[in-house]
């Protein structure tokens, strides 16, 4: 959940690359093109349109770990 003394009420969690082909989240507001991931009203996840055909087909998940939550991105394998 977003800790409200850091995010505003039109804040999500907005999901970045990283290097090593990770993806990261960072609180974010919503900017023209994204795709947007409600949840009972509030926007959850925030995907900026530069990042549709990386994640195509993607699977996210979370598993908690000894160090905390972590975000899982399992990318579709695509035949050739």
């Amino acid at each position: 959940m977003l800790i409200a003394t850091q995010a505003g009420p039109d804040d999500g969690l907005r999901l970045l690359p990283s290097p090593g082909g990770r993806f990261v989240l960072a609180i974010g507001s919503e900017l023209s093109g994204d795709q947007v991931v409600e949840y009972e009203g509030y926007k959850v996840l925030l995907v900026g349109i530069e990042y549709f055909s990386m994640l195509d087909g993607a699977m996210m998940d979370y598993r908690e770990t000894k160090d905390g939550p972590v975000l899982l991105v399992k990318m579709s394998v695509v035949d050739s």
